[in-house]
């Protein structure tokens, strides 16, 4: 017999609860992601703290992301057949330790270590975050919803640089970066508080035992780190091992493992790790694809910024990362604004959002290369508000496209399994904008780099970004092309 899952409004829930329940979640979800990027502006303290190399650099911060994503999926398999309050104090609890022992580390490498803990309990918590808003809300209720969960996404991914740049300042220079880790603490606490008073008890009937697809897991784990590695290990020096790119073909033979076993594991009756069958929803594998793609590049593109400003330019951390304060506040805005629009306006208002996001990328490169060093920051920030009008019109509309068509009670695993998408795609974008970065600093500088060696590393880092947002602009046309014929068919 399968699970089901206690409909929320079974529980009584007045609209005021719901509500309440709902900003906790979103709580959550923001401080989570807020560690997405927040800590890219400490890495050049972090650098000359440990004296870390940039491998261990691009580890620190695709670590995070890539332990976050792998853990999704069975998080949100677990909050589907069991409790998600249970899992949701039970991730906040492990985040809130995780920071601590980040925040005391005496090492890059037990920084390292503890940063992959820290995102095992980001990605515990995230998948109970979506699947408590596809149980709490039905409709356009739930649109507006997602609405303003993706403009929080939105503040928190933007305004994690700034955070991030003023906790430094506030904690000095030497030992700053350590409150952008010591911030979580009390924060964390006082969620966790609030999820055990709030959060409603959504226990799940299950009659069969847990279902968790290990061997699903170690193939996929396998694949997405196979893809990682040769772009982790190149820094440009000599010594770089060229027999690493091998490790593409593991990646493919790994692909290819990974989706037969997923195929015979469903076949067999159980659950698989990534249930294919979602996939075979057109809305659902195509939202999915385009976040994947647009998550691969918009933090990127936040951290490409970021150490061209701190590296290139010499500016202080708390500057570099008020540069994005306009992209944060024009996407949270437009993305409250399109998660009231997309049942009207529906895809084409995703293809606007990525349109007027790659004129600002463009605008964010000329500001860099063209303008002096003195206007520079300043042309940046333009260019940012412009991107981030545009990327609000894509988060919070492609999230309730995506799970649009999905049944209530595979909320939980379908957001993991989009959510998923979005942390590799994050953790393999940044992984290469890195190795584009550092590799051209050390192919090219001559001692000390000057600005216009900067220029030519931001500029390459910024064309995968470009390339990246471009894809989902196609994604985002061709699924616009299939609705098109799907409602002229229905006529």
């Amino acid at each position: 017999m399968s699970s089901h899952a206690v409909p929320t409004g079974s529980i009584p829930l007045t609209p005021a609860k719901r509500w309440r329940a709902y900003w906790v979640c979103v709580a959550v979800a923001a401080l989570t992601i807020l560690d997405l990027t927040k800590v890219n502006v400490g890495l050049p303290s972090i650098e000359e703290a440990f004296g870390a190399g940039s491998t261990e650099l691009q580890l620190i911060v695709s670590g995070y992301v890539l332990t976050f994503g792998l853990t999704l999926v069975p998080a949100g398999r677990l909050g589907d057949q069991r409790s998600r309050k249970t899992l949701f104090v039970v991730g906040l609890s492990l985040f809130t330790l995780a920071s601590i022992a980040c925040a005391l580390a005496p090492s890059g490498v037990f920084l390292l270590v503890a940063r992959l803990v820290q995102g095992v309990a980001a990605g515990i918590q995230m998948p109970q975050v979506l699947g408590l808003v596809q149980e709490l809300f039905q409709g356009a209720e739930r649109g507006r919803a997602f609405g303003i969960f993706g403009a929080t996404i939105g503040l928190s991914t933007a305004f994690g640089p700034t955070l991030g740049g003023l906790l430094i300042l506030l904690g000095g220079p030497s030992d700053g970066w350590r409150w952008i880790f010591w911030i979580n603490v009390p924060l964390a606490l006082a969620a966790i508080a609030l999820a055990i008073w709030v959060l409603p008890q959504t226990r799940h009937v299950q009659r069969k035992p847990l279902e968790l697809d290990p061997l699903g897991l170690l193939l996929f784990a396998a694949t997405v780190v196979s893809l990682m590695w040769p772009f982790l290990f190149t820094t440009g020096a000599p010594t770089d091992d060229p027999a690493r790119w091998w490790l593409l073909v593991v990646f493919v033979l790994a692909l290819t493992a990974f989706i037969a076993w997923e195929r015979r594991y469903a076949a067999s009756g159980r659950h698989p790790l990534v249930p294919l069958s979602l996939f075979s929803v057109t809305s659902y594998r195509n939202g999915t694809m385009l976040a994947t793609v647009y998550f691969a590049a918009l933090p990127s593109m936040f951290l490409l910024t970021t150490l061209y400003l701190q590296h290139g330019l010499g500016l202080e951390p708390v500057f570099a990362g008020m540069v994005s304060i306009g992209f944060a506040l024009l996407s949270a805005f437009t993305s409250w604004r399109g998660g009231l629009l997309v049942e009207r306006l529906g895809r084409k208002l995703v293809v606007w959002g990525i349109l007027i996001l790659l004129v600002g990328i463009g605008l964010l490169v000329a500001a860099a290369l063209l303008t002096p060093p003195e206007i520079t920051p300043w042309a940046m920030a333009a260019a940012m508000t412009v991107g981030g009008f545009g990327g609000g019109l894509v988060i919070s509309p492609n999230q309730t496209l995506a799970l649009a068509d999905i049944p209530v009670r595979q909320g939980g695993l379908a957001g993991s399994v989009g959510q998923l998408g979005q942390r590799i795609g994050t953790a393999v974008g940044t992984a290469v904008a890195l190795s584009l970065f550092y590799a051209t600093i050390f192919r090219e500088a001559d001692g000390e780099p000057d600005l216009g060696v900067y220029h030519d590393a931001y500029g390459l880092g910024m064309i995968a970004v470009a390339v990246l947002v471009a894809v989902a602009l196609g994604i985002g046309v061709l699924d616009l092309g299939a609705r098109r014929r799907q409602r002229r068919a229905f006529e």
